[in-house]
């Protein structure tokens, strides 16, 4: 277990943060877990949630990765982005209600430039899904979120 609560290592709020909690993390890798519950923001009729979202279930848990580095070094918890994805693959369409998610990432390279790459691996029961993700954190992520204010036309 980790000292932080998962809210203060993820730049997410409310529903959108999707893992459980963070079993455990070092200079290399993170486990984490989440429980397949209906009602979320993403489930299907039947309560279950679509593969694809184990995507961003490994995303999340290494931005929770993210979170702990800045943690332990005394810095501010900051945004990053997804990327892209290399080989996903899961073997099944859906993850059922009430089915616990093991998610492992493991860093095989991270730049200065704020570049970095993960191989990735969720499982459950008669579930394994894996994928690479390549993923950035900029240097100063608010001013790739800004967006310049329009000029005002000058009348003469």
């Amino acid at each position: 277990m980790i000292p932080w609560p998962l809210a203060e290592l993820l730049p997410h709020a409310g529903d959108m943060i999707l893992i459980d909690q963070v079993d455990s993390c070092d200079h290399e890798q993170i486990h984490t877990r989440t429980t397949v519950r209906p009602g979320g923001l993403f489930n299907r009729a039947d309560g279950s949630l679509p593969a694809w979202l184990g995507v961003e279930l490994m995303a999340q848990s290494v931005a929770a990765y993210a979170g702990c580095q800045a943690r332990r070094e005394g810095r501010a918890v900051e945004l990053g982005f997804l990327l892209g994805t290399r080989r996903f693959e899961c073997d099944v369409d859906c993850f059922p209600a009430g089915a616990q998610l093991h998610i492992h990432a493991v860093c095989s390279l991270q730049d200065d430039n704020g570049m970095g790459v993960f191989e990735c691996h969720l499982r459950g029961p008669g579930i394994h899904a894996s994928a690479r993700l390549n993923v950035y954190r900029p240097p100063h992520a608010a001013s790739y979120l800004a967006e310049a204010a329009p000029e005002e036309p000058t009348h003469d």
